[in-house]
């Protein structure tokens, strides 16, 4: 088995038709073909990887060198997509050697972080990672936003093509991923073609001149939907007068859909809203987020409760040791080696951890580690119950 490494323009003959058998519709029209190479541009800092066996392409990886915040640190992460295999290749073992050098290389070149969506999830939880939320959609009728077209809001909202308001948004999501746990963004050589596509509409919450929430959508007829992306608002004003913005279209579309966080609670925006939220995940198709440390150093320094409680991780590549963690000073600092542990984790349990999304309890139950009620107690102290968002889609 040979594994290489792509050059840029190598992707449209090798793991773009690969990726595209695995994901879309086929056999691929010569339109989409063509549509490689407009993508292209967009790949550009993507580490990818093959299986070649005999000159033809077995299985494909890659990586975008993402930024993630993880309870108020902005770290580096690497965003697995776009695995997929050779129909007459698959369960052979070559997503697996894949997956251990594509996470080797980009973990020693500096992410202690990576996320994916995965094609199973019991498949990459093998490999350390965890579920994270899937992003709610909240579908309801604009007419049910009527009392906010009587509301005297502070601020104001602008609309214009994502084209032209690319920068401001951008620096939005900046904004978002210093201050929100779990956010992460593109970097700019793939974030932009959010702006090159221009194939949404922009709508912008500004407060006191300071950008406080964006909503990017789409309307796809009249009597139709309005088709939101993620509602990101920093304050309570901001996501009112983005639903008044969407209520002064209750004569031009009959629905509006926006996909919300795990912690937004739409039942709560207005008294008479008919809303239905759901977050729905299946196999294949619509997955909810995996995410994983790489390395330890990702918790070095976090801000953490005052907890202390040494561990022993195992079963992992990359995630081993006994290691003292420490937060009575408030942020975490990691001590390796010492007396006989009192909990044993998994890198996915310890993951579940960092993220927030599992109780040491229910770590425990779902087999991701062992812990008594004492560690448990500390470990709860330490990693409190924190709801990440991802916000990326990949």
């Amino acid at each position: 088995m040979l594994i290489r490494r792509l050059a840029a323009e190598e992707r449209l003959t090798t793991s773009f038709p690969l990726q595209a058998y695995a994901f879309e519709a086929s056999p691929l029209s010569s339109e989409r073909v063509e549509a490689f190479h407009r993508y292209l541009p967009y790949n550009k800092g993507n580490r990818t990887l093959v299986v070649d066996e005999g000159g033809e392409t077995q299985a494909a990886a890659s990586a975008i060198p993402m930024r993630q915040n993880l309870r108020g640190r902005v770290l580096p992460m690497a965003g697995v997509a776009g695995v997929a295999t050779h129909p007459l290749a698959r369960r052979r073992g070559h997503v697996r050697a894949l997956l251990h050098q594509l996470l080797d290389e980009m973990r020693d070149e500096g992410h202690p972080l990576t996320a994916l969506y995965p094609f199973r999830a019991g498949f990459y939880e093998r490999f350390g990672y965890v579920g994270l939320p899937r992003a709610r959609t909240a579908r309801f009728s604009p007419a049910d936003l009527d009392p906010l077209l009587r509301a005297e809001l502070p601020g104001e909202v602008t609309w214009e093509r994502i084209g032209a308001g690319y920068p401001g948004y951008r620096a939005f999501t900046e904004r978002c991923v210093r201050e929100r746990h779990g956010f992460a963004i593109f970097p700019e050589f793939r974030a932009v073609g959010l702006r090159d596509r221009d194939d949404r509409w922009l709508v912008t919450a500004r407060i006191d001149g300071t950008t406080m929430g964006a909503l990017t959508y789409r309307i796809d007829d009249h009597g139709g939907e309005l088709q939101g992306d993620d509602l990101l608002v920093s304050d309570p004003y901001a996501r009112a007068l983005l639903l008044q913005f969407l209520a002064r279209h209750v004569d031009q579309v009959d629905r509006i859909t926006l996909q919300v966080p795990a912690d937004e609670l739409p039942e709560l925006w207005l008294t008479d809203l008919a809303v239905h939220v759901e977050a729905r995940v299946s196999r294949p198709g619509s997955p909810a987020p995996m995410a994983r440390l790489l390395s330890l150093d990702a918790l070095a320094g976090l801000p953490a409760g005052p907890g202390r409680v040494r561990v022993e991780l195992v079963g992992d590549r990359w995630l081993a040791g006994t290691h003292l963690l420490d937060g009575t000073t408030g942020h975490l600092a990691l001590t390796t080696g010492g007396p006989a542990p009192s909990a044993t984790l998994t890198a996915a349990g310890l993951s579940a951890l960092a993220y927030g999304v599992l109780d040491p309890a229910e770590v425990a139950v779902r087999g991701l580690g062992s812990i008594g009620p004492e560690a448990a107690a500390e470990l709860r102290r330490l990693f409190p119950r924190h709801l990440p968002y991802l916000f990326a889609d990949f």
